[in-house]
């Protein structure tokens, strides 16, 4: 048996074992009918701060004319990013407080019941879900004919979500890396093509700036952006300051993020720490005054760091892992590590960082390049208008 096939059996099982609550929740919904009158319907984890509320709040931007109606179904940490969903012609219901407690979870099974009576009597409804676990458990209890689509950022839920793929209509990944790995999953699972089908990657959005004139004048100005975990290798990145200090380079380097125990004493001396930047304003502030972002990952997607710092003409010097070269280019609009081994990484960033020195005309290029990427790829335009075509 498959782990699809597994997937399916289970859910049927589930389905079968919860259908007195569900059916209890429907009759509900039947007779406490919305008081209001919606066609899109977005099922999103919280309003917690996270790239991937983030996309949830301009997705809901995007379609806030529609009037769509939003259930958050997860306890919050800090719900910071709520007034981004807060928005005209938006209606929020947060059930965490009902469907979010495992030992009354029939509960849940009830909510599910409510929640697709209302999508069933809705015209033409729309089901969206962001990240949402709750967004898997509405789907098979929907009316037919419903469109059903689900955005993914992370491949954390994929064994999970193998079970439900028969009731999305289509299935969105915010980097081709994550696509792929599905694409794998489907493969390893001998799927037909027509799951294939509903595959599809909108690249996430970004604000994108008037276009700088590139900062010629020494030293070049190099930027860590990220938190301190194993696999940013940020030992590396420090290795490199410490190797071009030693051989007295026009550089500096500065760090943002919580790194400051991964550094030496010596390092700090000629380094400039930030640590932890809250405030968006004084993020961009240091990300104006940089030349070029340093990455020594030993797997990425595609941190929005990345795309701040390409939308602002800088110049990505990144290990060639995982997502990363779907977006950068080496020589073209960014500059790729191709090493593998932790010496081979400081010796060739080494390398490419003397090169951005010895030539100014290649930084500027470079920059102008990664720009005119942004702007094709990670414009509010872009990313509405995809959206729009999918959700409208």
């Amino acid at each position: 048996m498959s782990k699809y096939q597994a997937a399916l059996r289970k859910k049927r099982t589930e389905l079968v074992l919860m259908y007195p609550f569900v059916l209890l929740g429907k009759i509900a919904g039947y007779f406490f009918p919305l008081k209001t009158q919606h066609r899109h319907f977005l099922f999103f984890p919280s309003a917690d701060i996270g790239g991937s509320v983030k996309v949830n709040a301009e997705i809901t931007e995007c379609i806030a004319k529609e009037k769509p109606l939003i259930i958050f179904s997860k306890k919050p940490r800090n719900n910071k990013f709520l007034p981004m969903f807060q928005q005209e012609g938006v209606r929020i219901l947060d059930l965490h407080r009902y469907i979010d407690y495992k030992w009354y979870h029939f509960v849940n099974f009830f909510f599910r019941g409510v929640l697709s009576t209302w999508i069933n009597r809705a015209e033409q409804p729309v089901v969206f879900g962001g990240e949402s676990l709750f967004f898997y458990k509405i789907i098979p209890h929907v009316k037919k004919g419903t469109r059903r689509i689900e955005l993914c950022h992370l491949n954390t839920w994929f064994p999970f979500s193998l079970g439900f793929i028969d009731d999305m209509d289509q299935r969105i990944f915010s980097t081709p890396k994550i696509k792929r790995d599905v694409e794998r999953q489907y493969a390893e699972n001998h799927l037909p093509q027509k799951y294939y089908d509903r595959l599809l990657f909108i690249d996430n959005k970004i604000d994108i700036p008037p276009l700088q004139p590139m900062n010629t004048a020494p030293p070049l100005q190099v930027l860590f952006v990220g938190r301190g975990a194993p696999q940013k290798r940020v030992h590396l990145i420090a290795a490199i300051a410490k190797a071009m200090h030693q051989a007295d380079e026009a550089v500096h380097f500065s760090f943002v993020g919580d790194v400051d125990a991964i550094l030496s004493p010596e390092v700090k001396e000629y380094c400039t720490l930030y640590g932890q930047i809250t405030d968006a304003a004084a993020l961009h502030k240091v990300y104006r005054q940089s030349d070029v972002l340093i990455l020594t990952s030993a797997y990425e997607g595609l941190p929005l760091v990345v795309m701040d710092m390409m939308a602002r003409a800088k110049v990505v010097l990144s290990t060639n892992v995982d997502g990363i070269p779907d977006y950068i280019t080496d020589k073209e609009n960014g500059l790729l590590i191709t090493e593998t081994t932790e010496a081979g990484i400081v010796e060739q960033g080494v390398q490419l960082l003397t090169w951005l020195i010895r030539h100014p005309e290649e930084r500027g290029r470079i920059g102008t390049n990664a720009y005119t990427y942004t702007k094709a790829h990670f414009s509010k335009e872009v990313f509405d208008a995809a959206y729009k075509q999918l959700l409208l």
